[in-house]
């Protein structure tokens, strides 16, 4: 933790949350091409749908199977040290890409973004959340989560934009080089640390339970939302939209964000999060309907919009439950129980969508089937409203 961070702790902005903020939003840059680009490079190269969906949720298996070891390193050694050695995992992943020109290439670099993956994510909300004051934590997570609104509005298009200019091996080789100078900024943070315990893989330190209720809603939400990153491109296509042009339902949806994070963040400080979230899902759900109804640009644009209050608004308030639900010596163990929640969806989510398709026929049935998650969230956050809502209150009163 900064050393000055005592005299910032009353605004969001701190040096310390800027350098969180900046880094998180070049990774997720990076992270939103790929998830883009590793589907449709996989359609490219010849795969089914069900193996375009597994390509595209692939690196969520080593994410998740990594995530034994990010959460009590994060807790136990100098997270700047920890998130530059994570980045550099990013940059051979990266690499990988570059000169992946087969199915198998593919697979073992989709992989290995998921062990870093296991370790950025998480060590950058780590960070960001040390930074913020306990009564702004949902506000604040909210502003550190516009990076991965920011990189979602430019990722997406530039990406596809990119393979039309350069084509996909020298698109992941410029993500590669991005990597490089994220290590160098990374290399600048200040971190006041002082080692405290010794490395040690347990459960208890990999998992918080404290967070596990707003990781189980994660887990639902995102099993729907994945689908977007991993059939969105392929399906508009398929109703006549140009690829290029697809892409700004992302830059639609990321720029809507810009309003809808902090405004349903604050919301969630002042009025509660279920009474903030149930509203966002229900959006969400309206959000697919009308991407399953969409045959043109408009229509499509039309779902980022509504998704954009949807999803896009009530996963960083759950994010914000999570972590200041643990004191800040456990928010590593906290942010990686979140994420585990979105990994498991990520690697369950696609697939599943992929087998609809193919057992369908369609995609329009896809969409609809996908539905179902939202519903159990929804129900879900009604029946853990008590534990959702106080949340962190006994730290609090630990001055904790």
């Amino acid at each position: 933790m900064e050393k000055s961070q005592s005299d910032n702790r009353i605004t969001i902005w701190n040096t310390t949350f800027v350098h969180a903020f900046v880094t998180n939003l070049v990774l997720h840059l990076a992270i939103y091409m790929m998830n883009t680009l590793s589907a449709t490079y996989a359609d490219y190269l010849g795969a089914t749908s069900v193996i375009v969906g597994l390509i595209s949720g692939m690196f969520a298996a080593t994410a998740l199977i990594f995530k034994m070891i990010s959460a009590p390193a994060i807790d136990t050694f100098n997270r700047k040290h920890v998130l530059m050695g994570s980045i550099g995992i990013l940059l051979l992943s990266y690499i990988g890409y570059t000169f992946s020109y087969n199915m198998p290439m593919l697979i073992i670099s989709r992989l290995l973004t998921g062990v870093g993956m296991a370790f950025t994510s998480t060590c950058c909300l780590t960070v960001a959340s040390d930074s913020l004051p306990v009564e702004k934590m949902a506000s604040g997570i909210g502003y550190f989560t516009l990076g991965t609104a920011l990189s979602q509005a430019l990722a997406p298009y530039a990406g596809l934009r990119a393979v039309e200019k350069i084509g996909y091996n020298k698109t992941f080789a410029v993500l590669a080089v991005l990597m490089v100078f994220t290590i160098f900024y990374v290399s600048t943070m200040k971190i006041e640390f002082t080692k405290t315990k010794k490395f040690k893989i347990t459960l208890s330190g990999i998992i918080a339970k404290q967070a596990v209720p707003g990781a189980v809603l994660l887990f639902f939400l995102n099993m729907t939302f994945s689908t977007v990153n991993s059939f969105l491109v392929l399906f508009a296509v398929s109703q006549g939209v140009e690829q290029s042009r697809i892409g700004i339902y992302f830059t639609v949806y990321a720029v809507t964000m810009l309003v809808s994070r902090p405004l349903i963040g604050t919301l969630a400080d002042k009025i509660g999060t279920v009474r903030t979230i149930i509203p966002s899902m229900l959006a969400f759900a309206a959000s697919f309907i009308l991407i399953s109804m969409a045959d043109s640009l408009p229509a499509f644009l039309a779902a980022a919009f509504v998704s954009a209050f949807g999803y896009g608004g009530c996963f960083p308030t759950i994010q914000a439950v999570c972590m200041k639900s643990v004191p800040k010596e456990r928010r590593g163990a906290a942010s990686c129980t979140a994420y585990v929640g979105t990994d498991l969806s990520h690697l369950i989510g696609p697939v599943l969508a992929g087998a609809v398709v193919d057992y369908t026929g369609g995609y329009v049935a896809m969409w609809r089937v996908m539905l179902l998650p939202i519903g159990v969230a929804i129900v879900l956050s009604l029946v853990m409203r008590g534990v959702i809502e106080h949340a962190g209150e006994e730290l609090k009163e630990e001055g904790r």
